[in-house]
């Protein structure tokens, strides 16, 4: 960082710290924080504003300007392969407070706040890092369900908003993130944002297979974007100057107006001199009350069905995860947490993964507690059937669901509402308690 910093000190440094699920900073261990939706289901917004408090000064201390988090995104369709408990929950009021408070938080801590993805990825079946997403809902839906957050957002002062790569028929013809009635018309003059626009990866199949990485640029700065995100796909850098001489080109030939990009320029400053204007964030100190907070916040979150003598588990288990892999959001690094979270606690704990197309283990030894490990589980009809077949063997199992909870299973049922580190602890804290 320091590096970077040297060749141009006002550099804008990005990365996608949502806590939870998506982590950058903890990528190799899992976030201390809970996501969204363990926060939406905490209800506390106050402790939301602390988690993500604690996120900005991770940040600041890493050198970090803007964080692409939070996610408004209401997650009105229990299907979204994507979302899910990356959203704070299903209702837009409460998505708004809880997107103001992680807004209020975070710049607290110094650090910018993108709210994404704009007009909101909830309601989708599709993720637009793999195809276009298409989003069905009529105008007035949207107005009243998905735009709430981001009306939050901007009355909360955030500094960017991401747009996604979303078709969205009742608002225009083309995906959001091209659309200049979405950027211009709607974000810009109806909902009054004056801050930076940036797109989603221009990377992600959802756009990238209908045009080239050049022409996605050019048209989502007409549009009315002002940061175009870009993986560098190529050592020398050259795909980056291939974006480069694509809007000069554009300039050029009169398809994308030098204006434009002064205004787009004009933002990039703007968010560059908010950062230059806040006070450098506290160091965490020892002994900090909120040391805890992490977990205390995953804890408050969990939501347990049926009925088990404490500790539900007083011997080392066996942890079978029925693993759906990982969505294209998240770090691949990352690893599953509660078989490792209840080794911690009861060391002879043993963990296997199971994978689509793998047969369950032996689950016979009745003299090792059982627990399944499930991830939305209601959308994927293979986990379903092993679940059941895993329960009609030892239906004396511990089921824990840690992304959106299904019909209750097993003799004890625990929903996380995520799968982050602080999830994991906090489940294996009170399976042992």
């Amino acid at each position: 960082m320091a590096a970077i910093r040297a060749e141009s000190p006002d550099v804008i440094v990005a990365v996608d710290e949502e806590g939870g699920s998506v982590t950058r900073l903890e990528a190799s261990t899992g976030s201390s924080w809970p996501g969204n939706r363990a926060l939406g289901v905490a209800g506390d917004l106050a402790v939301t504003g602390r988690v993500a408090r604690r996120i900005g000064r991770l940040l600041a201390a890493a050198g970090i300007t803007l964080d692409y988090a939070p996610v408004a995104d209401v997650n009105a369709n229990p299907a979204n392969p994507v979302i899910g408990v990356r959203s704070f929950g299903p209702e837009p009021g409460l998505v708004a407070r809880h997107t103001a408070a992680w807004i209020g938080g975070l710049q607290g801590a110094g650090v910018a706040a993108c709210a994404k993805h704009f007009p909101g990825h909830g309601d989708t079946v599709t993720d637009s890092h793999l195809e276009l997403p298409t989003v069905t809902a009529s105008r007035e839906t949207v107005e009243a369900r998905d735009l709430p957050p981001f009306r939050a957002a901007i009355e909360a002062g955030v500094q960017a908003i991401m747009c996604g790569h979303l078709l969205v028929p009742a608002l225009d013809d083309v995906p959001a993130t091209l659309s200049r009635p979405v950027l211009t018309g709607l974000l810009r003059r109806e909902l009054g944002f004056q801050g930076l626009v940036v797109t989603d990866a221009i990377e992600m199949r959802a756009v990238a297979a209908y045009h080239e990485p050049g022409e996605i640029a050019v048209r989502a700065l007409a549009a009315g974007a002002d940061a175009v995100c870009a993986g560098i796909s190529s050592p020398d850098g050259s795909s980056v100057y291939g974006l480069r001489d694509a809007i000069v080109a554009a300039v050029r030939q009169g398809r994308l107006p030098e204006e434009r990009l002064a205004e787009a320029a004009a933002r990039v400053r703007a968010l560059v001199d908010w950062h230059a204007g806040q006070a450098p964030a506290r160091a965490a100190a020892a002994n900090d009350p909120d040391d805890d907070l992490g977990l205390t916040a995953a804890t408050a979150a969990l939501r347990v069905t049926g009925q088990a003598r404490r500790p539900v588990l007083a011997r080392a288990p066996l942890v079978v995860e029925l693993s759906a892999g990982q969505h294209q959001a998240m770090d691949g690094d990352t690893p599953p947490g509660l078989a490792g979270a209840l080794a911690e606690l009861l060391p002879e704990t043993r963990g296997i993964a199971v994978h689509a197309g793998d047969p369950l283990p032996d689950l016979r030894d009745r003299e090792r507690p059982l627990v399944i490990v499930v991830r939305d589980a209601a959308r994927h009809h293979w986990i379903q059937e092993l679940l059941g077949e895993a329960l009609r063997i030892r239906p004396d199992a511990v089921v824990v669901e840690t992304g959106l909870p299904g019909p209750p299973a097993g003799a004890v049922y625990v929903a996380t509402h995520g799968n982050s580190r602080a999830s994991a602890r906090a489940a294996a804290r009170w399976l042992t308690r």
